[in-house]
């Protein structure tokens, strides 16, 4: 076998190897996905990220009045898994986390947050592939 035979055979055997490598690497993970929006005098935020065979869920407020009190309700398909009420702290701010474990297809999250004895309410959904 010639050096240019010898060359060209190890260059293609190299070539298959890495493409498989290429595919793998090239993969698309599930992205994590966030919504945000205004609430009341402040924000809200729901954020779904991928953590394993499940979802880490953070759901929090910011900029509302110091010192209120709010409801907050999160759902996983329809079915509520959290209920908490909260008191935002010296900077208007309060936060939930939450574990939930993967379910076959589309997985729904949404979040409400009610001020308790304000009236504001605000809520969002979020759609997993």
């Amino acid at each position: 076998m010639n050096v240019l035979t010898r060359t060209i055979a190890l260059t293609t055997a190299g070539a298959i190897v890495a493409v498989p490598t290429a595919v793998l690497v090239a993969a698309p993970a599930q992205a994590d996905v966030e919504r945000q929006g205004a609430c009341g005098s402040g924000t809200y935020e729901l954020s779904v990220d991928r953590e394993g065979n499940g979802f880490e869920i953070d759901a929090g407020l910011e900029n509302q009045p110091v010192g209120s009190r709010w409801t907050i309700v999160l759902k996983h398909d329809g079915k509520r898994f959290a209920e908490v009420v909260r008191t935002t702290d010296g900077e208007g701010d309060l936060d939930v986390d939450r574990f939930r474990r993967n379910t076959s297809g589309k997985d729904v999250f949404t979040m409400k947050a009610t001020r308790v004895g304000g009236g504001t309410t605000c809520s969002t959904k979020v759609t997993t592939r």
